[in-house]
């Protein structure tokens, strides 16, 4: 490849340089810090670069002991001794540079893995607020592709200042010590031969650009024709030709820009073969004229030393000039990161948190307020009491705020003011891995991770036996299901479950709950998106859990609200009535309309 040809993405975006990190001692005191643990293999990659580079420019100096010594002066053995000698340098070089790359390898994978780690640990300490809040794609990017990008500054850009400053140096001195007037022409030389490396590389980044937004193009256009969806919309509304027409447009942009590109390429390649020749012609010439004109002290192998040394010029003096775009974005991946590890988890544990050592599962709100954002308060003076061994049900219309209050008993989320206990302790006194242990939420939004059912109910208990996988998914009526499988419990339930059906999810999820064996049972909507067979299985498997511990429930069915202690009405983030069904339907007021909207349909 010639000397700058990695070219088309050693230049900044618009949006690069917008938003390029500003560089600050703190910020490098903070990614050095990363270093230190690995300060001794530091010094071993550092000290093999320098070693490397300086040998490696040996070759280079023989060179002329070569031409005037063994060729010129026609001895056969000096002539086999410096090619050995140089031989012998180069492969000392290479294994050199071998052991540096695996050091350098070996030091960027320590420290991306400690940063995914830390990372990852981070991520799952934040709140539920951090996760809706924040794009999924965006927290998977810096936790894949900006952490990956960090091996950049330490694999290539450290190693490749270090190593190419040493280069240069080590050239210039040898140059200097055979002839300052050529050594001064190379000096002034090789910048202006960089010129045409950035111009043309410049001209292919912007075609290249444009070809991968004409790429995104078409893969838009696939994606959403081809789908299944897409084609059955595409087919009823007889839009064949117009997507055609999208794709051959599209198709054809991205053709004419490859063709640019590669010609690009072409003359890039035409450029920077001419200009590396013309260098060494001109150090040539002034060789020639000062051995010729001037019976300056030089030999043919010397200038055949500066030219040699002048094309191992070319390389490094690019490779510095582009350098500040790996250091940019190297340092605004550092920066992306850091601001994650900047934020604070938004639900924190105290010193010295509480672990009670008995449980009773009493729960009670005094008059909490809660809102997601300043701009909208969504609980507004909730205040109740729920002794150990009863059952509340929640109603009310959609987006009143019912899940948002049983989300603040796990503390999912902190109230803004006021305060829920759990067995008369604030739950932001306790002890938070204690505090949802002995809470168990299952919700109308089953989640199943890949793998096999057995894997999924063990979440709960990693240590749990078969006897008690079996009691657990007996009592969620899902025992009998799993049986009749060909694989039994080792059944594979597919990405999210989706071997499954919605009330076989819902009801391994319960099975799930089960074996975790907490004090306080939460069922928000647990039935409402299943057809009615598997409602009245989950609805037979919830019914004897309620009346074995303290429960809430989130309910649409009329059964399941009659069999609660209390009900509870919430409308605009307030409880607006309460009290047993028979009691509420004579308000005549909101449980009333909900009744006779949704529940008088099931009688």
């Amino acid at each position: 490849m010639p000397p700058g040809g990695r070219g088309m993405n050693r230049f900044l975006s618009d949006e690069e340089k917008a938003q390029a990190p500003k560089v600050t001692w703190p910020l490098l005191k903070r990614i050095f810090s990363y270093l230190a643990p690995y300060r001794f293999q530091l010094i071993l990659a550092l000290v093999s670069i320098g070693i490397s580079s300086v040998l490696d420019m040996y070759p280079s100096i023989l060179t002329g002991k070569i031409v005037d010594d063994g060729l010129i002066g026609r001895s056969m053995e000096v002539l086999i001794r410096l090619i050995i000698i140089s031989f012998l340098l180069k492969i000392g070089s290479n294994l050199i540079g071998v052991f540096q790359n695996y050091i350098n390898s070996w030091i960027a994978q320590h420290i991306t893995f400690d940063m995914r780690n830390q990372m990852f640990r981070h991520l799952l300490k934040m709140s539920n607020r951090f996760f809706t809040e924040n794009n999924q794609g965006d927290i998977i990017t810096r936790m894949t592709d900006d952490i990956s990008g960090v091996q950049q500054i330490i694999t290539n850009t450290f190693s490749s200042i270090l190593s190419n400053v040493i280069t240069l140096i080590a050239a210039l001195v040898a140059m200097y010590n055979r002839n300052a007037i050529l050594a001064t022409l190379a000096l002034l030389i090789v910048p202006l031969l960089s010129l045409p490396t950035r111009m043309a590389g410049k001209k292919r980044w912007s075609l290249t650009k444009e070809a991968q937004e004409a790429r995104d193009e078409i893969n838009g256009i696939l994606n959403e024709t081809l789908s299944v969806s897409g084609q059955l919309l595409v087919k009823l509304f007889n839009a064949e030709e117009t997507e055609y027409e999208k794709y051959r447009s599209s198709n054809e942009k991205m053709i004419n820009l490859n063709i640019k590109e590669s010609m690009a390429g072409r003359w890039f390649r035409m450029m920077m073969t001419t200009f590396t020749s013309f260098g060494p012609m001109l150090i040539y010439l002034a060789g020639g004229i000062l051995m010729m004109r001037y019976n300056a002290d030089l030999t043919v192998g010397d200038i055949t030393v500066m030219v040699s040394l002048l094309s191992r010029m070319y390389g490094p003096v690019n490779s510095l000039m582009s350098i500040g775009v790996d250091w940019i974005r190297s340092m605004a991946n550092f920066t992306r990161i850091f601001d994650y590890f900047d934020m604070k988890p938004e639900i924190a544990e105290k010193e010295n948190p509480i672990r009670p050592d008995t449980v009773k599962g009493d729960i009670k709100f005094n008059h909490v307020n809660f809102s997601y954002n300043p701009d909208r308060q969504i609980l507004k003076d909730i205040d109740f009491n729920l002794e150990s061994g009863k059952c509340i049900a929640f109603v009310g219309p959609s987006g009143s705020g019912k899940s948002t209050i049983v989300n603040l008993i796990p503390r999912l989320y902190d109230v803004d003011s006021g305060s829920v206990e759990f067995d008369g302790y604030d739950v932001r006194d306790l002890d938070l891995s204690w505090l949802r242990s002995e809470v168990g939420l299952v919700s109308q939004e089953t989640y199943l991770f890949s793998g096999s059912i057995k894997d999924n109910l063990l979440y709960a208990k990693p240590d749990a036996t078969m006897e008690e996988i079996y009691d657990a998914c007996k009592k969620a009526n899902i025992h009998d299901f799993i049986i009749e499988q060909p694989e039994g419990y080792d059944t594979l339930v597919g990405n999210r479950g989706l071997k499954l059906s919605g009330g076989e999810k819902q009801r391994i999820s319960i099975a799930r709950v089960l074996l975790k064996d907490p004090s306080v049972m939460i069922f928000d909507e647990a039935t409402s998106a299943l057809d009615t067979i598997s409602e009245d299985l989950i609805q037979s498997a919830i019914e004897p859990l309620i009346e074995e511990r303290t429960s809430i429930l989130i309910a649409h069915r009329l059964s399941t609200v009659l069999i609660a202690d209390e009900i509870m009405v919430i409308k605009d983030g307030m409880i607006v009535e309460r009290g047993k069904h028979e009691d509420l339907i004579k308000l005549n007021g909101v449980y009333t309309e909900l009744y006779e909207k949704q529940f008088k349909r099931l009688k």
